[in-house]
């Protein structure tokens, strides 16, 4: 009796974990996924020009600067076919896009999170240990710190996107989707095993070095403006890298990791799946928002690009205001 009620329970479980409603998103998370890929992709394919054309001389920082640039656009041109499949729920662009929309996730995502880690080490030697030989002010270093970055997110993303690929669930044709069942075991290993160590050791080594920044600046004479101008810009630099790991980064990690982890243990709460189905789709809304945030970095970062960026804005009528303090 016992074995048939346990057979019983088995096989409503399993029906009940296989028929979770799939329904598409509000067309509202669609509009503003594409309006914020397009501002994202516009502000820096201008930022790109201006490193490459209007930068002629090129320092360790601006290396790591035109990288995370770089990690922002490459994601941008997804946004229209991301839209089109949350307001749907249904992948009809084949299994080579959706093959090429994991790698490029991947790619942007992680490339991100580390040149944001580097960009708070080079602040924290260019600050504090300005006047010691460090390899982290050399612009050859620094180059090949981003070839690695770039072949670890390549090698990592190409693996992922070589793996999964689209399925069909409830006449829904699905790319990298929580409800996936067949995939949910590989991706609750490279969750737990590569993606969010990745972020957590990053903000941590971004958090240690803005305390380290942080108790330097409070030693550095500010008598002068020079010295006021250097402390504030640290501060803001360091702290919009650490908002963009805590605001930006987090959430999106968080709620795909709470929703593996429902998904796996817990395959019958269909409410609660599909509440956090529609979190995730909003935190890449707010993941996106990373793209028109790092700009900031590069103003806070660098002078030059500041400077570039007003005579760029000004031969086309824009008229701005320069300051005129030098900065590291």
């Amino acid at each position: 009796m016992d074995s048939k009620m346990n057979s019983t329970e088995i096989s409503l479980w399993n029906a009940t974990s296989s028929y979770c409603p799939i329904k598409p998103q509000h067309i509202i998370i669609s509009v503003l996924i594409c309006l914020t890929f397009l501002v994202g992709l516009l502000l820096n394919v201008f930022s790109l020009w201006v490193f490459t054309c209007r930068t002629p001389v090129w320092t360790s920082s601006t290396v790591l600067q035109f990288h995370l640039a770089v990690s922002d656009v490459i994601i941008c041109p997804m946004g229209p076919f991301m839209a089109v499949y949350y307001h749907s729920a249904n992948w009809i662009f084949g299994k080579a896009l959706c093959q090429l929309k994991v790698a490029l996730i991947t790619f942007h995502i992680y490339s991100s999170i580390l040149f944001l880690s580097l960009i708070s080490i080079h602040r924290y030697v260019a600050v504090v240990r300005y006047n010691r030989d460090s390899c982290m002010n050399r612009k050859d270093f620094v180059q090949k710190l981003c070839v690695g970055v770039w072949l670890f997110v390549l090698i990592m993303g190409t693996a992922f996107a070589a793996i999964v690929d689209t399925s069909t669930e409830n006449n829904h044709t699905l790319c990298l989707s929580i409800h996936q069942g067949q995939y949910i075991d590989l991706y609750l290993i490279v969750n737990f095993t590569f993606l969010v160590p990745v972020l957590l050791l990053a903000f941590i080594v971004s958090a240690i070095c803005y305390c380290l920044l942080v108790r330097s600046m409070s030693l550095l004479d500010t008598s002068h403006d020079n010295g006021q101008a250097i402390k504030n810009k640290s501060h803001k630099m360091v702290a919009v890298c650490l908002v963009t790991f805590v605001a930006y980064f987090m959430p999106m990690n968080v709620v795909r990791s709470v929703g593996i982890v429902v998904k796996k243990f817990f395959p019958h709460k269909c409410s609660l799946l599909l509440e956090i189905e529609t979190a995730y789709y909003v935190s890449w809304i707010v993941a996106g928002a990373n793209c028109c945030l790092d700009p900031i970095i590069y103003c806070f970062s660098s002078k030059k690009f500041m400077r570039n960026v007003h005579i760029s804005l000004s031969k086309i009528g824009v008229r701005c205001e320069t300051g005129h303090d030098e900065s590291l």
